[in-house]
Parts: structure tokens; sequence; C-alpha cells
């Protein structure tokens, strides 16, 4: 056997060993690539229209100017006014508006052209409308409507009523109210849309959640003291308005309710 000379490494281990340095110097400079990217961490505003980095305030005014300039709009969900819930899917257009409303008591279509509302509900309804005004219900008045568009005069307290429902500005503008001081909130999804919340008085004076794709449209309102939850979609989608076919409509004159 010949003896390694004094001072000498063995060749097989001295390549041992250097390979060994080799692959805890990668590992080593490998996990710390990964620890340096983690730190930065994945940009949340990533693809997105950079709204998230914004104030509260800033952010629910995009929101607010985004729906002003919107031609039309589909408003969906629940509403409390004047004591009452109403349960609405209307499309709102600048000219007029479509869709369906309900309360407990009953459930009708809205429909404004222009300046022209039509309303269709069952007799019912319309029986209802005749008591409420002037005490008696007015069967055979009722039974003419129901069923049918009623072209509503715009004197009439019906007309009142029910024309803020198919007017886009007034009615978004009646709901986008935030009351009390904003916050950003969380970072969420609505039907796959990435959105950013905007709370106001710590949630109890309404949430608004706001799109971070694309036009920073406002998707989803809850409002202040729990007076509803609406959904706000197809911003921008035709929405198809024409006048009913005459043998559906009724014209009842200058007034509706209370006549005889």
């Amino acid at each position: 056997m010949t003896a390694t000379p004094s001072g000498t490494r063995p060749r097989a281990l001295t390549g041992r060993r250097r390979t060994g340095r080799a692959a805890l110097v990668g590992a080593v400079c490998a996990g710390l690539a990964a620890a340096l990217a983690g730190c930065g961490g994945e940009d949340p505003d990533a693809g997105t229209n950079g709204v998230g980095k914004l104030p509260a305030a800033k952010i629910e005014s995009k929101a607010r100017a985004a729906a002003e300039r919107a031609d039309t709009v589909r408003l969906s969900g629940n509403v409390v006014s004047q004591g009452r819930t109403y349960k609405l899917d209307m499309r709102l257009a600048k000219n007029g508006a479509k869709g369906e409303l309900s309360t407990k008591a009953a459930a009708f279509s809205l429909l404004r052209v222009g300046d022209a509302l039509y309303l269709k509900a069952d007799a019912a309804f319309w029986a209802g409308e005749k008591s409420a005004n002037s005490g008696t219900p007015d069967e055979s008045a009722a039974a003419k409507l129901g069923g049918k568009y009623v072209k509503v005069p715009a004197a009439d307290p019906v007309y009142k009523r029910f024309s803020g429902f198919t007017d886009k500005d007034t009615l978004l503008g009646s709901l986008l109210g935030l009351h009390g001081k904003l916050a950003t909130g969380d970072r969420s999804d609505i039907d796959g849309v990435r959105t950013i919340r905007v709370t106001a008085a710590a949630g109890s004076g309404g949430t608004l959640d706001v799109s971070l794709e694309g036009t920073p449209y406002p998707l989803r309102l809850q409002r202040a003291g729990g007076a509803g939850v609406v959904r706000l979609d197809d911003w921008g989608k035709s929405v198809d308005l024409r006048a009913p076919a005459k043998d559906q409509v009724v014209d009842y004159g200058s007034r509706i309710s209370g006549r005889g």
C-alpha cells in the first residue's frame, strides 16, 4: 500500500468536498433569491386600473364620476325608501328605463321611454291605488287596467312615486352616497372582477365595492342603516327601449289615482 505524503489530501475526498461546497453555495443563493423576492411580495395592484393605491375619498369620487359618465347600467337588489322595501331589477339608460319592481304587497313592470311612463300591474294593485286615494276600491276600473301597460299621467301621484326608479341620474345619485369618515377596506372580487371596498363610519355608514379592472365602476353597494344592498353591472350595455304595442296600452287620461 502506497503511503500518502504528509499534508496532501486524497484526490477523491477533495473532489467530494468541493462538490459539496458548490451544492451548499447554490442552495444558499437560491434560498436568498427566494427570500428577497418574498420580501418584495406580489404587487396587489399589478394589472389593475390603479385606484387601489388612492385614498378612500378619491376612490369614491372616481366611482361616482364613472357612474355619471356611463350611458347605461343594470341595478338590482333591495332598497328601503320611505319605510317600504322595494325589490328591483332595473336597466337604466339616459333616455329611459325598463325592469321589475315589487313590494310585499305587489309586483309590477316599469317602462319609461323619454317622458312617457308605463306601469304594468295586476288588478289588485290598481284597486289598492284607488282605495289608498279615495278610501273605496273600484274593482271595475282596476279590472280595465290589470295586465295592461298603463300610460301614467305626469301629474298623477303614481308617476311621482315611481318615475324616480326609472331615472338613472336620480336613482344613482340617491343610492351611491356614503355617510361618515371614509376608509379603504378589503380587496375581493365580484363575479371574477377584482374590487376594493370603501367603507364609511367603519361600515355603519355604508360600503361601496369598486372595480379594480378597467373603468372604476361601483359594483356593489350596501346602504347605511340597513337600507338595502344593490348590485350594479352591465355598465354601458345597450338597453332596448321602445313603447309597448298600442293594443297593450291603456291611456287613462290626466289622472289615475282617485278616478271613478
